[in-house]
């Protein structure tokens, strides 16, 4: 054994002194980068050969490999994380910052082009997998740029970095283990496996152990090619999304006219309500066209993602299949308007999105603690506004005389600071 790992220790790339954002000399560096080799053929590749990888394959993964010191949120060994500065000072912004025209217009007029220009390929994804070809247009054209952008990093450095010391250092050790299977399978080979700083591989950007589960062979090559070929990609997103439920018989929501009587505390998926219940509550389309005969008796979400300050929308469940793939409502709506503006020469939301000014996270952070210690379920105190954090606002609105927003204000913190 010992000579076992002498040997896998030899195969990696002699020590590289790199910046780094966190302190460390130099002398402490070259310990480090010492320790990480060690680290990778004494930890690391005992438990990848129990996973069936060879050692050439573990040699070929890691040939050339040293830590990357240039990546967020490193922990080495013996320092101590560091608060997160960006979670409780950055400011607060509105949600509408995310649908700036400069920014979504053009992957609308991109998207329209790609539609034409694979009309035939997506038809043919689509009826294989249910999914809509805008769909996965707007999902290709946000987490891309429809395969335009630089992807520039060794998936393997970044992954064995962040294994090795990063903040969540379990997450991306069972990643790495994953990378390792995609080449031990033959699926890709390292050099062809470029990631984001985060780890996310290609123009789907998934993590190995999505890309073990959901990446396919659409094109028939032999290989779930995610960097290069657009049908494994976008055929890769649509089984993606059809494995976590995708209903090819609903679309993901209609913008919504809400009338103030109706409480802002009712949104979340976990209080869906069949349309038609919605529609006797007073609830119309914003566009003044009727909910489709077909929807009535289906359920959806209120969701409300400025509170009462923004667009409000009837959400239905594959919003939140949509949410599998990045658990952000502003995400979501992005991949639908996108979606349908793709298709349908839609226009941007009608309503509008109100400004926030005067709050940073930190702020956020003291209203969810103020409500959880009065019982409310924010989903957590990480200064980011999801809809348990924004009912839990309306319902504490509601009970102390206030008109419910929903959304977090500077007039309330102050409020709840008193």
């Amino acid at each position: 054994m010992l000579i076992f790992r002498r040997i896998i220790t030899a195969i990696l790339l002699p020590v590289i002194v790199s910046v780094m954002t966190c302190p460390a000399s130099a002398l402490d560096k070259q310990d480090i980068e010492g320790q990480f080799q060690k680290w990778l053929a004494e930890d690391l590749w005992p438990e990848a050969r129990k996973n069936g990888v060879s050692a050439k394959i573990f040699k070929a993964a890691f040939s050339g490999v040293s830590l990357n010191w240039k990546l967020p949120d490193l922990v080495p060994p013996g320092a101590k994380a560091k608060p997160s500065r960006p979670q409780t000072q950055a400011e607060f912004k509105s949600p509408g910052l995310y649908f700036n025209e400069n920014n979504i217009a053009p992957v609308v007029s991109q998207g329209r082009k790609f539609a034409k220009k694979h009309e035939n390929l997506i038809a043919r994804i689509e009826k294989v997998y249910g999914v809509p070809g805008r769909i996965l247009l707007a999902i290709w054209g946000r987490e891309s740029a429809f395969g335009r952008v630089s992807i520039p990093h060794r998936s393997f450095e970044v992954l064995g970095t962040k294994a090795f010391m990063s903040t969540r250092k379990d997450l991306f050790r069972k990643e790495v283990l994953a990378g390792l299977q995609i080449v031990q399978k033959g699926y890709a080979n390292p050099e062809s496996m470029k990631s984001s700083w985060a780890g996310a591989m290609g123009q789907p950007q998934f993590l190995p152990s999505s890309y073990l589960e959901y990446a396919v062979d659409f094109d028939g090559d032999g290989k779930r090619d995610i960097w290069t070929s657009v049908p494994d990609t976008l055929a890769s997103i649509a089984n993606y999304l059809s494995k976590f439920g995708w209903d090819a018989n609903r679309d993901w929501g209609f913008e919504a006219a809400i009338p103030e009587y109706v409480s802002c505390a009712l949104e979340g998926p976990d209080q869906m309500r069949k349309i038609s219940q919605w529609a006797d509550t007073g609830i119309t389309r914003i566009s003044g066209k009727e909910f489709p005969a077909t929807e009535l008796q289906k359920k959806t979400a209120i969701l409300l993602p400025a509170g009462r300050s923004g667009p409000m929308f009837l959400a239905t469940p594959n919003f939140y299949v949509i949410k599998q793939y990045n658990n952000s409502d502003l995400y979501a709506l992005f991949v639908g308007n996108v979606a349908d503006r793709i298709q349908w020469a839609n226009k941007p939301f009608v309503a509008k999105w109100q400004e926030v000014t005067g709050l940073t996270r930190r702020n956020v952070m003291k209203i969810q603690e103020r409500l959880i210690r009065e019982g409310h379920d924010v989903g957590g105190a990480d200064g980011l506004a999801g809809f348990k954090t924004r009912r839990s606002i309306g319902l504490w609105q509601e009970k102390n005389g206030s008109q419910p927003t929903c959304f977090p204000s500077k007039a309330l913190v102050d409020r709840l600071s008193g």
